[in-house]
Formats: C-alpha cells, sequence, structure tokens
C-alpha cells in the first residue's frame, strides 16, 4: 500500500537558526494518516465537457495551435498561481509561481504526504537528476499538503532512515490545501493530493501534465523526455514530436503530405 501508514507520525523538531530568532521555541509538528488512506482512489461520477480547437496561421507557414477551455483540462491554459512557504537549503522560504515566468520552465509535482514509502523515492530521484534539469532551464517544485515542519524534518532525516537528505530544490507546503485543489488533484474525502505532475513552459502555461493514483510512482526520464519534446516544438513551430520522440531523432511536419516523409522513414 503506497504512501500509507496505519499508525501517527510524529515529527518533533527545533525552529531553523536562520529563520527564526533566538527567542523561538521548539514545535511540535503530527501528522496523522486518515483510515481512509488505502492507496487508491474512487472514480468520480461525471466528467466535465472539454473543448479543444485547431487553427492555421496562414497557407505558407501552417501552425498546430491548441487552445483548452477555461474549464478542464488545464492543459493549454495558463498555470494557477499561488505563493506558499516552502523548505529549502534546510530554511523556510517563499515559493512564488509567477516569478518563474519569462525566465523558466518549471516542473510542478504534488504528492499525498511526508514520511511515506512511495513519495520519497520520486523525491529523491527528481533531486538526483536536478542538474540535468537545470542545464534545460528548468526548476523543480515539489508539493504536499504538510506543513514546513515536517518537510524540514523529513529532509533532515537519512535516506537510510527513510528520509530525504538534503534536496536540490524546494519543497512547497499547501496546508491550505489550495494549491492541490487549483490543480485538480485534491481528493476531499482523504485530504492530500494524488501525485499530479505538470510541467509550465515559460509563458506560464501549462504544457503536460500527468495524475497518477496513489500507489503508483512516477518516471523522472520521461518526464525529462516530455520536457525536452515541448522545448523543440516550441523552438520548432512547424513540425511535431511522434511517440517516444527524443533529441537527434526525426520530428515530423504536421501535414497530410509532408508527414509522408516521416512515415517513409520508420
Amino acid at each position: 500500500m503506497a504512501c500509507s501508514a496505519a499508525s501517527t507520525t510524529t515529527a518533533l523538531i527545533s525552529s531553523n537558526p536562520r529563520s527564526f530568532s533566538a527567542k523561538s521555541k521548539p514545535i511540535s509538528q503530527s501528522l496523522t494518516l486518515p483510515n481512509s488512506f488505502s492507496g487508491v482512489r474512487a472514480p468520480l461520477l461525471s466528467r466535465v465537457a472539454r473543448s479543444v480547437s485547431f487553427s492555421r496561421t496562414s497557407h505558407s507557414r501552417k501552425s498546430l495551435v491548441v487552445k483548452a477551455s477555461s474549464e478542464l483540462p488545464l492543459v493549454g491554459n495558463t498555470a494557477p498561481d499561488f505563493e506558499a512557504e516552502a523548505v529549502f537549503d534546510q530554511e523556510f522560504i517563499k515559493v512564488k509561481l509567477s516569478e518563474y515566468i519569462g525566465k523558466k520552465y518549471v516542473i510542478l509535482f504534488f504528492y499525498p504526504l511526508d514520511f511515506t514509502f512511495v513519495c520519497p523515492t520520486e523525491i529523491t530521484a527528481f533531486s538526483d537528476r536536478y542538474e540535468e534539469f537545470e542545464k534545460l532551464n528548468t526548476e523543480i517544485l515539489g508539493v504536499s499538503i504538510d506543513s514546513v515542519f515536517s518537510h524540514l524534518a523529513w529532509v533532515q532525516t537519512d535516506r537510510k532512515s527513510g528520509g530525504l537528505g538534503d534536496l536540490k530544490y524546494p519543497l512547497i507546503s499547501d496546508v491550505t490545501k489550495s494549491i492541490s485543489k487549483s490543480y485538480g488533484v485534491l481528493i476531499p474525502d482523504q485530504g492530500i493530493a494524488l501525485r499530479g505532475l505538470f510541467i509550465i513552459d515559460k509563458e506560464g502555461v501549462i504544457q503536460h501534465s500527468t495524475i497518477n493514483n496513489l500507489a503508483i510512482g512516477r518516471s523522472v526520464d520521461e518526464t525529462m523526455r516530455t520536457l525536452q519534446a515541448l522545448q523543440y516544438v516550441q523552438e520548432n513551430p512547424d513540425e511535431v514530436c511522434p511517440a517516444g520522440w527524443k533529441p537527434g531523432e526525426k520530428s515530423m511536419k504536421p501535414d497530410p503530405k509532408l508527414s509522408k516523409e516521416y512515415f517513409a522513414a520508420i
């Protein structure tokens, strides 16, 4: 059973000297996993209607434009902005998503809870590959509904003991659950987030999303490949990337005649 526990996990830590005054007192933070946290989520009863439109910019220069509706899906729309507390380099900081607009791509991923099982494998895997994302001008942000005190305690726990150790990107605290809700990953009856992952471009638009149920971990390799494909088509707007495309491989022209060149080569 992924990311679940049978008992209460209590993290008791003292405040960070670089973030609080000498008069600060130790703070106790308790996490209780809901009894219904079974690693799966019941299916929804209904789905929201979705609309997608395609257009061509001109006869001489063809471009595939996809615009999502203002409801769902989030892909194709501006990422919901937020400002929240986070833990980075064992300090408490503020993170505001819109500050990355015009500067960096963002990998924003949600996970259910601190001090669990599948979650640390994903979080540390992204941290271990951070330099590769950095070369692609991309920041990584992790989010859960836990407090910054819980995040800090987990970071200060050794990996061999189920902790995270030092991370190369911030862990954001979504104690109000507002961020998880705005990205459509909150499980209301459990109060935790599904394993949602969003790739946001430099214009602040969500270009990719994937949501796993609680028991299924995500692939850093596939996230990297999708990011590279996104950056390629943004740099080459008259081309599209076929299934499994990787840098250096042949792309495709989104045209009935010109696409035959790709199909003839495979």
